[in-house]
Formats: structure tokens, C-alpha cells, sequence
């Protein structure tokens, strides 16, 4: 297949890798332009182009940045795409990262959010992984020791090529329902950034609550918390590095991850989870 992946960072820069080696034609962008990605192109084998291109005349696109990203995008990025295309959207929501977005506070999933900015029917998928386990942990189909993944949307034969695709680069999958079901594959829910066995996954999702835990959630007072922690980097493909932001992120007792802004530049050896392409290392 043609696959265009939107965001180079953790999650991006690894499913690269992992596509180009099951066969894939891979082209891959960041918001900087791609005389910038010359050192993701040796890694991985994509081949680096503008955004624009990553969604021109692709079977697949894969957007993986974060979400105070989304809005930045051209705004006709897919003008010009097959309505067969089939987008995927791997993001988490981070206040602390990605400010107050009224509608997912409100209920609006996530990934219902992404396909609105876009103007594209999106599947959610990768947003549970950690970035590292695209590429150390993947199984051959019947392993015992084979991830699985969720996978939300509301079009059939779309989820059919992510899990396709998903299985090709070594996981198992499971459909965990529309779109407005991917809730249960949010931040704070027992699958995110779990490694489970397909059966696991499937525990996990019906065991999920639907009220969205406080430490993602926006601060009550309209925004996420005044500069602790809040990256304010531009450009889908940058790993924002914030003073302190391992210490404040060990305080808050977690790790400090790929697609968390918090996450300090020299933290690159923590084995968190991944999908920062700038989206998170920790599912993205």
C-alpha cells in the first residue's frame, strides 16, 4: 500500500520503520518540511515530503501529532484525497499539553474531534501503544506473547485495513466499536498503555469507565495548568523539552512520556510509552 504518515516523532518514526520493512510505500512529513527529516528517512526508509504529499493519492494516512496540532494543519490537506483513503488518527489528549479543548471536555471523543478539524471519517488506532513496543514487540500471528491493539471507527472496511495493516507489522487487533465508543481507549482507561493479549484488550475496553479521570481533564478554571509543564512548541514533528518537567511529572507520580510535553528531551532513554511524533511516547 501507498501510506502517508503525518508527524515524525516517536510513534511516527516507528511506524515507519515497521511499515517500510513489511513492504509498504512510506512517505512521511513533519510541519518543518522535509530537507528536515533526512535522519527519519535513513532510520526508516520513508521517503520525507510535505504534509500535502503524505495525503495526495495514499491508500492509507496516518496522523500522528498532537492534538493542539490538529487545528494547524492546511486546511485543505485532504482536499485532493480519495474518498477511499482511509485516515487514521493515533492522538491522546492532553490539557497540560494541548490547552482546554472545550468539546472533549464536554464529551466529544477524542478521535470524533480529529475527523471534525480534518473533514475526514478517521479510525482511532496506536494511541495505546508505547512508541518503543511498535518496534520491540512485535509477534508472529499465534504467539502467546503477541500485543494487541484496539481499534475504533465507524466504517467497516476501514477498520478492516488498519487491522490488516496492524497485523502485518506484527500485533493483534481488536474492533472496540464506532467511533464514539473510542472513549473506552482514552488516556485513563485500563487499556491505554497497557500490553495485553487480544483477549486482555477486550477485558480491558468493557471495563473501562466512561467519566474521564481528573489528571485529564482541563483545569476547572477554562485551560490546563498555567505553564507547568504546558509545551508550547510549534510544529507536528518537535519533542517539546520543558524545564523541570521530569521532576513535575514524578511528582504528579507518573513517567514522564513521549507524547506528554513534559517529557524532557534527556528523558529519551525512559522506556515510556510512544507516540510523540509530537504526540506521546506513552501511547501518543
Amino acid at each position: 500500500m501507498k501510506i502517508g504518515i503525518i508527524g515524525a516523532g516517536h510513534i511516527g518514526g516507528n511506524l515507519a520503520r515497521r511499515l517500510t520493512a513489511a513492504g509498504h510505500d512510506v512517505s512521511i512529513a513533519n510541519s518543518r518540511g522535509p530537507e528536515t527529516l533526512g535522519d527519519v528517512a535513513s532510520k526508516t526508509g520513508a521517503k520525507p515530503v510535505r504534509a500535502s504529499d503524505a495525503a495526495r493519492g495514499k491508500d492509507l494516512v496516518i496522523v500522528t501529532i498532537p492534538e493542539k496540532d490538529v487545528t494547524e494543519l492546511p486546511k485543505d490537506l485532504f482536499a485532493s484525497t480519495d474518498t477511499g483513503t482511509v485516515v487514521v488518527d493515533t492522538g491522546n489528549y492532553y490539557p497540560k499539553r494541548d490547552g482546554k479543548i472545550s468539546e472533549i471536555e464536554d464529551g466529544t471523543t477524542e478521535s470524533r474531534w480529529v475527523s471534525v478539524q480534518l473533514g475526514r471519517p478517521v479510525v482511532k488506532a496506536f494511541n495505546t501503544i508505547y512508541a518503543h513496543n511498535i518496534v520491540d514487540r512485535p509477534r508472529p500471528k499465534g504467539d502467546e506473547k503477541r500485543l494487541a491493539l484496539p481499534v475504533a471507527g465507524d466504517d467497516a472496511h476501514a477498520k478492516r485495513v488498519v487491522m490488516q495493516v496492524i497485523d502485518e507489522i506484527g500485533f493483534d487487533s481488536v474492533d472496540a466499536g464506532g467511533l464514539d465508543d473510542s472513549w473506552r481507549q482514552q488516556p485513563g482507561t485500563p487499556v491505554y498503555g497497557a500490553e495485553l493479549d487480544a483477549s486482555g484488550v477486550q477485558r480491558a475496553l468493557a471495563d473501562a469507565k466512561h467519566a474521564r479521570p481528573k489528571e485529564f481533564r482541563a483545569y476547572r478554571s477554562g485551560g490546563a495548568s498555567p505553564r507547568r509543564g504546558a509545551a508550547r512548541a510549534s510544529g507536528y514533528s518537535d519533542l517539546s523539552a520543558v524545564s523541570g518537567s521530569v521532576r513535575i511529572a514524578r511528582r504528579a507520580g507518573r513517567r514522564p512520556t513521549d507524547s506528554d510535553p513534559r517529557r524532557a528531551i534527556r528523558t529519551s532513554h525512559l522506556r515510556v510509552p510512544g507516540r510523540y511524533a509530537m504526540d506521546m511516547a506513552r501511547p501518543n
